[in-house]
């Protein structure tokens, strides 16, 4: 019995050490360094300096609003899209499912800037993509680089294999039976969609929002290249402290709120969406 449990906490040894180095101790060093006062030049110390805080907030509120803004929407947006991809490649693909999952995600195989760049080709004002929806009067202002809807849609696309790829998974394990079941029992397709598949693949959904919306919240680099000054992100914000203004401190603090309300908005979805949604339902309960 004691050799069982020692091997059951050598097991979880590594991960809990994982955890500890490149974790906890990160987390703490940035934690004292949003506490620091002083200047590059001057160097920085240790201070309890809240102000930093204070200033967190009270400065950069907006921005805070718009990572979050943008994050969710450019979530919802990935979800729309990923969830019909998903399920048509899983149900109708056949013994070419996964050539079609590869075709998919070969594009994400390239570097996020370079994405990012083409995007920026993509969405300028001479680009035929924006000639043609502002001729048919989608675009009445002709320009689309350079505003809130270019950045959500960089993030949309930049991040939509962190929902395709939860969705699959989730659809491929659910028991066709159940839906022949449903068949049998006279449920419409629609009904035995929403009764059936959705419920079932809601751990890929949950899955899914938050390895797009996590990520999403944190990134500057389609805001940088996608969107002007008035688009500017925290993420941008921080790079901007950090690598220009050099000021440490306020950077810090910055990354560290923002990891708070991050794991806060978190928990708080996982609570409403249910633990069982993320971990996956009995059949019995739907």
């Amino acid at each position: 019995m004691i050799r069982r449990h020692l091997s059951g906490y050598a097991l979880v040894l590594p991960g809990v050490a994982w955890l500890v180095v490149f974790f906890l101790i990160p987390m703490y060093l940035m934690f004292r360094l949003s506490l620091n006062s002083g200047t590059v030049e001057g160097g920085f110390h240790f201070s309890w300096d809240w102000a930093n805080y204070k200033e967190a907030f009270t400065l950069y509120q907006d921005q805070f609003v718009r990572s979050f803004y943008y994050a969710g929407i450019a979530t919802v947006a990935a979800l729309a899209i990923a969830y019909p991809l998903a399920y048509g490649i899983v149900f109708h693909g056949g013994r070419y499912k996964y050539l079609l999952l590869l075709l998919v995600l070969a594009p994400f195989l390239t570097t996020y800037l370079i994405r990012t760049l083409a995007w920026e080709t993509i969405l300028s004002d001479q680009s035929p993509v924006v000639r043609l929806l502002s001729d048919i009067g989608l675009i009445p202002s002709g320009q689309v680089l350079g505003t809130a809807g270019a950045v959500i849609a960089g993030i949309t696309y930049n991040f939509l294999p962190f929902m395709v790829l939860p969705l699959f998974a989730s659809l491929e394990t659910i028991d066709r039976r159940y839906l022949e079941a449903a068949q049998d029992l006279y449920a419409s397709p629609s009904n035995s969609f929403w009764r059936i598949t959705v419920p079932l693949s809601a751990p890929g959904i949950v899955a899914g929002a938050l390895l797009t919306f996590i990520p999403a919240v944190g990134d500057y680099i389609n805001a940088n290249f996608l969107g002007g000054p008035t688009n500017r992100m925290i993420g941008n914000v921080v790079q901007g402290l950090y690598l220009t203004e050099r000021n440490y401190p306020l950077a810090a603090s910055l990354s560290f709120v923002l990891m708070v309300l991050i794991t806060v908005l978190v928990a708080i979805y996982i609570r409403f969406a249910g633990s069982k949604a993320l971990m996956g339902d009995d059949i019995s309960e739907l």
